[in-house]
């Protein structure tokens, strides 16, 4: 039996529609942000070791996932949260997967991916905050004055006026790491920028006219406007908001170094975002639940065969739909394990086709070209010829080697518009995407 997808939509559709586009105008009245970016690799993490034996990993273990709770929390406070150690203690319980390998310096590493319901789990037994994977987008206008000269840090990974005692890559670096530690999507402005006397001059002034015109064709849901300076023999960076409603005054931190530098700055963003994102141990739950944003929906029978499907998958415990937009539907579904079983038993009904990154948000490119985010790029591999242990990570999220940069950063809906961020930023796990496509089932008794 065949069931067409190009007629109207059903009554149960339009109601579903106008109950959504209701509670999206709320949103809207409140001038919600209007993107949000998914971080990949939170619950990944590679750390050095001092070698393999058991005690050894457990080491390693322990330093990794403790890592992952202060990016998921969103609190360096966790650390020093009761019931903490023997977490720590136990993290090998958490793992999914692990590769031990030799660095080309000769130094020893340890590669983990932990589970992302384990680990929430494990942080709301402390009582502690967990920060989903969709996260606030800085746009990050940073100028450092070093001896006279003032330079703009920009997506370049060249720097040809920069100060040649402290050029700007170093400091770009720096800011990346630090936001790659953090889970935190920082982007700079392009390189057409760096030249610009007068964005410099309301930069090192802190005004936000020019540059907020300049950002308005930059993805972004806040702008920072930070500025760099030596102060006493150490540095320091202030710095002012513009969106989601922040503290439009100026704050400010110094440290010795670069390096440290940075590191207090993203740290103090990243606390501050967790602080008005971050879901409270009691809403965690144990039932974990993800959002399936689900396009080619065209029908009530298109949807009733989605659910059914869903529902008889082994790890699925529930599923409800959440907002209908056009031929694109959200569905939440409750699961029981670690989303990457849900995933599998998803890619086995080829009705499910995974959407690829360039036909999740079309502007995408836009974005490339115009604000590279920090900490693009590949993620860096063992080399060939190391010693491994464990599971294999092929499957796992991308894991972040050190000096390397995580993958880029995933936009956090299709089409966003306001109810899409906020749902992006309340959900505590990646959003997953798919083309419903019946046709790829023949010869089945049901209606798909």
């Amino acid at each position: 039996m065949s069931v067409s997808r190009s007629g109207p939509l059903s009554a149960y559709f339009r109601k579903l529609l106008t109950r959504v586009a209701v509670v999206s105008v709320l949103f809207a009245a409140f001038g919600l942000p209007a993107s949000a970016v998914t971080v990949p690799g939170l619950y990944s993490v590679e750390v050095p070791v001092n070698g393999s034996s058991p005690q050894q990993l457990a080491v390693g273990y322990a330093d990794g996932l403790a890592q992952v709770f202060v990016r998921v929390s969103g609190s360096r406070d966790v650390l020093e949260r009761e019931g903490i150690e023997p977490l720590l203690a136990n993290a090998e319980s958490l793992l999914l997967s692990y590769q031990f390998f030799s660095n080309q310096d000769g130094g020893d590493r340890l590669q983990m991916s932990f589970g992302a319901v384990g680990v929430n789990q494990a942080l709301a037994s402390i009582d502690a905050p967990v920060w989903g994977a969709n996260r606030p987008l800085t746009l990050a206008w940073v100028a450092v004055e070093d001896r006279g000269a003032r330079t703009l840090l920009t997506n370049s990974s060249v720097s040809p006026d920069a100060n040649p005692a402290m050029p700007a890559i170093a400091w770009r670096q720096a800011f990346e790491q630090a936001a790659r530690d953090r889970g935190l999507p920082v982007a700079l402005p392009p390189e057409l920028y760096r030249g610009n006397r007068e964005l410099m001059s309301d930069l090192w002034g802190q005004f936000i006219g020019r540059i907020q015109n300049a950002s308005d064709s930059l993805d972004h849901d806040v702008i920072a406007l930070v500025r760099v300076n030596r102060s006493g023999g150490a540095w320091r960076a202030g710095w002012v908001f513009e969106g989601m409603g922040l503290d439009a005054a100026e704050q400010s931190v110094t440290a010795q170094t670069p390096e440290a530098l940075a590191r207090e700055v993203v740290h103090r963003w990243a606390d501050l975002y967790a602080s008005r994102y971050a879901v409270s141990a009691a809403d965690v739950g144990e039932s974990p639940q993800v959002d399936l944003v689900l396009r080619g929906v065209n029908s009530l029978a298109d949807y009733g065969a989605v659910t059914k499907v869903l529902q008889g998958l082994t790890p699925v415990t529930g599923v409800s739909a959440t907002r209908l937009k056009e031929q694109q539907i959200t569905l939440r579904v409750a699961f029981s394990g670690e989303l990457d079983q849900l995933k599998e038993y998803i890619a086995l009904d080829p009705r499910f086709v995974p959407l690829e990154q360039q036909e999740v948000v079309p502007a995408l490119r836009a974005r490339e070209k115009s604000a590279q985010t920090v900490g693009q790029g590949e993620a860096a591999q063992p080399q060939e010829g190391s010693a491994s242990a464990g599971a294999p990570v092929e499957d796992a999220e991308p894991v972040e080697a050190e000096g390397a940069s995580p993958v880029t950063y995933q936009p956090a809906d299709i089409d966003v518009d306001e109810q899409d961020a906020e749902q992006a930023f309340e959900s505590l796990y990646q959003v997953l995407y798919y083309r419903w496509q019946p046709g790829s089932v023949i010869g089945t008794g049901d209606a798909e």
